[in-house]
């Protein structure tokens, strides 16, 4: 039994901590073979000398992200605990890579290889699918890159689209006038938008239409330049209405498609459009694509945890299926 000493002296402890050391917690769950306790700035532990080590590393890491950042969340230090490498210090959250410096301080960056590759495809292409399961941050990022590119003055608007299908669920008749009984339907883009905009600045944009955020079906018949285009939860869009958002773009424009083959809401008498598109559109010069796993995820630990268990399942009832067609 070895026992280990660490001071934080560069950074508060508070932050380092958490309220009642919530995120001291997540620190004891990760490393339950060690016993961790916190006196004042100082953190003791007693445990094996190889998970000693480990820890010690670890915690070099969420001091270096505090001392660069200011804070830290809890989603952050479970990510620094589960690189794929324990010793691994080149973070992909660690790079210089903010993409846009959102309210109150927020850094908006991508925050994992795949995440990563979503702003470099986009990049040095001009229609880009990103498709994945929830949580891997695919709408986050392209709404960042629109709102960089705006910002930038690389384009003059964004124009955010998503099918207005119900997910599962039949709501019936929606109060309000038409805009009152869409926004639910594109409330996640809304909420990307609140992170990145201020709200008086959102507001200037939306009123004079710099910003645009409407169903798939307002899409048919227009031709937009200068913009930039996300389609997201394009996997309750059928193969015409891809091609026909696809075609609206215009000479001088970008174009993100996100989606989620896990998650198809469409009428059983409808297909997904979505993959078959993108078998046709592969290989063309200036289309990339993106597919991200539940190592993206990029919300609360359970989520991957929850998307691995419900993978597992479907190859499950796949062979099942398998087996009696035999």
């Amino acid at each position: 039994m070895s026992e280990l000493t660490i001071k934080l002296e560069t950074v508060d402890p508070i932050e380092f901590f958490g309220f009642n050391n919530n995120k001291l917690k997540i620190l004891k769950r990760e490393f339950s073979k060690l016993n961790i306790n916190a006196r004042g700035n100082k953190i003791v532990v007693m445990g094996n000398q190889e998970d000693l080590d480990l820890f010690s590393e670890k915690v070099l890491l969420l001091v270096d992200y505090i001392e660069r950042y200011g804070k830290i969340s809890d989603q952050h230090i479970e990510e620094i605990l589960h690189g794929r490498n324990p010793y691994e210090t080149n973070f992909p959250q660690f790079k210089d890579n903010v993409l846009v410096h959102g309210n109150n301080g927020t850094l908006v960056r991508a925050r994992t290889e795949n995440q990563q590759k979503v702003v470099d495809y986009s990049e040095n292409n001009d229609i880009l699918f990103a498709v994945g399961p929830a949580g891997t941050g695919k709408t986050y990022t392209a709404v960042a890159l629109a709102v960089r590119a705006l910002k930038n003055k690389w384009v003059k608007k964004i124009i955010l689209t998503r099918p207005a299908v119900e997910a599962g669920e039949n709501l019936g008749f929606l109060p309000g006038d038409l805009k009152e009984k869409i926004d639910p339907y594109l409330r996640p883009l809304y909420d990307a938008l609140d992170d990145m905009i201020p709200a008086d600045k959102l507001a200037y944009y939306m009123t004079n239409r710099v910003i645009e955020v409407a169903p798939l079906a307002y899409m048919r018949g227009r031709t937009l330049d200068n913009a930039f285009m996300i389609l997201d939860e394009a996997q309750n869009a059928t193969q015409l209405q891809l091609k026909m958002f696809l075609t609206r773009i215009g000479p001088s424009a970008k174009c993100i498609i996100t989606g989620d083959m896990s998650q198809i809401d469409l009428p059983k008498n409808q297909q997904s459009g979505l993959k078959r598109t993108m078998q046709i559109l592969e290989g063309i010069e200036g289309i990339g694509m993106v597919h991200l796993s539940a190592d993206d995820v990029v919300r609360h630990r359970l989520v991957k945890e929850i998307i691995k268990a419900f993978d597992k399942d479907g190859e499950r009832e796949q062979q099942h299926r398998d087996s009696n067609k035999n």
